[in-house]
């Protein structure tokens, strides 16, 4: 059975350590990338990471957006939403559907 994990600062995830989930705090840019690396090579089969993390290592990301394991969820912090993990599942979407979602036609 497959693990879920959660990265960030450790005001915006200490929460998710209630639910069950493994909690990763992260204060430097190196660490998400080493944090990162070691989840998605451990059994975990959803990382999420918080958007203002997420934005220090896009590059590293991006390795495993071709992947089907592990999926990597950006989530909003304490610090708000800047909309970066809304884009990333409408692009996923987007990609598997074949169309926009979200898009109305009136």
């Amino acid at each position: 059975m497959y693990k879920i994990a959660v990265i960030g600062d450790y005001g915006s995830i200490y929460g998710f350590a209630t639910l069950g989930l493994s909690i990763c705090p992260v204060k430097t840019r190196e660490e998400a990338k080493n944090k990162l690396k070691q989840l998605a090579e451990g059994k975990y089969g959803i990382i999420y990471i918080t958007e203002a993390v997420a934005a220090e290592i896009k590059e590293e990301i991006e390795k495993y957006q071709e992947q089907t394991l592990p999926a990597i969820i950006q989530i909003p912090g304490v610090s708000g939403n800047t909309g970066a993990g809304v884009d990333g599942v409408k692009k996923t979407v987007e990609q598997a559907v074949g169309s926009d979602i979200l898009f109305s036609q009136e």
